[in-house]
């Protein structure tokens, strides 16, 4: 367990010095983008670590003789690629491994860079976005690193752009398409022309990528009744976020663009709790879910300044979201159902574990 605590408290120290360095001119970009390395390194390079280890290994040696016209039948086509290319060049599965892991480190830390203390809204993101999601869901990690790169410009530019990322997400997996609704319905300038366009995007999208999979979507997931384990915990965990941020949203100092923005993603947390209890299954919920994890890296890093004390960040509420994260970590390494797939830690191609 120790390389996954190492992390952890890499990015609580990071929170706790962040704004201290920042005052005193130092800066803190290049160690973020050297944590982000570390974490890109530590995804990418596992060694038998995550509950489909076995699944991704089958899908990568299925590539082995396949030509690139087969290979994007394959799977979503960003990820049949990549494990084509892996193949050609005669790799093993770290090589697709690490490629996911650098595109959601990378939109990671873009992200994060746009909150007030990056340091700590990537911290919030260990627990279960880095260490549950990037070493378990290899496809749904890199569609979330490029949702989350195309989050940190949203309130820059046109709302259109974003399309850009959510398409190149989906191409690594088709869930992905589930943002863009929240984004569309963000628009604060022509919004019905906005709204438009990402319907139509959103309908060619889901004929291309989604439509050709959706029966065997629907026996997987609904027929089958599958149930996530522990995906209750991980749906109530969006709550709390939502709910200070439906609550407070005034105090986030937030543009109007970006005040719906996470207003839709609150809502649609909320959304998922009444899915969750209404459904049969609960991998359906639990997979769409993933998508809004991004609404607990922006409330929890952004609460010390939204509930300041005398008038700058309050430290004690970084403190309150250390501790919290520190919980959440405890528990799911040592009482989830299914944490002895994560644990012992190994580093490819090391067989033994830390």
């Amino acid at each position: 367990m120790l390389p996954y605590w190492v992390l952890f408290a890499i990015f609580a120290l990071g929170s706790l010095e962040y704004r201290r360095r920042h005052l005193i001119g130092s800066g803190s970009t290049p160690f973020l983008w050297i944590g982000g390395v570390f974490i890109a390194l530590m995804v990418g390079l596992r060694y038998e670590v995550g509950g489909d280890w076995g699944n991704y290994e089958r899908i990568y040696e299925s590539f082995r003789y396949a030509d690139l016209a087969e290979s994007i039948t394959k799977s979503d086509p960003g990820y049949a690629i990549l494990n084509w290319m892996g193949q050609q060049l005669g790799y093993e599965i770290w090589f697709v491994n690490l490629i996911c892991a650098i595109v959601f480190a990378w939109g990671l830390v873009r992200f994060a860079k746009r909150q007030p203390n990056p340091w700590l809204a990537i911290l919030v993101g260990v627990p279960y976005l880095i260490v549950v999601v990037a070493m378990g869901y290899t496809r749904q990690a890199v569609a979330l690193g490029l949702i989350l790169a195309g989050l940190a410009i949203v309130d820059r530019t046109s709302v259109v752009r974003f399309a850009v990322y959510v398409l190149l997400a989906v191409i690594f997996h088709k869930s992905a398409i589930v943002v863009l609704p929240l984004v569309a319905m963000a628009a604060t300038r022509n919004r019905l022309i906005t709204l438009g366009l990402f319907v139509v995007l959103a309908a060619m999208l889901f004929y291309l990528f989604v439509a050709g999979s959706i029966d065997t979507m629907m026996v997987n997931y609904v027929e089958a009744a599958y149930s996530s384990s522990g995906a209750a915990v991980r749906i109530l965990m969006n709550i709390p976020p939502a709910l200070l941020f439906l609550l407070f949203q005034n105090r986030f100092a937030l543009g109007q663009q970006q005040k719906v923005l996470w207003r839709n993603f609150s809502i649609a947390a909320f959304g998922c709790l009444a899915l969750f209890l209404y459904l049969e299954s609960s991998t359906v919920v639990d997979r769409l879910a993933l998508y809004l994890i991004p609404l607990q890296l922006f409330v929890w890093s952004r609460l010390p300044e939204a509930f300041p004390d005398r008038r700058r960040a309050n430290e004690q509420i970084v403190l309150v979201a250390i501790l919290y994260s520190a919980v959440v970590q405890f528990t799911w390494l040592n009482y989830a159902t299914h944490s002895f797939a994560w644990v012992p830690y190994r580093f490819y191609p090391v067989a033994g574990g830390a």
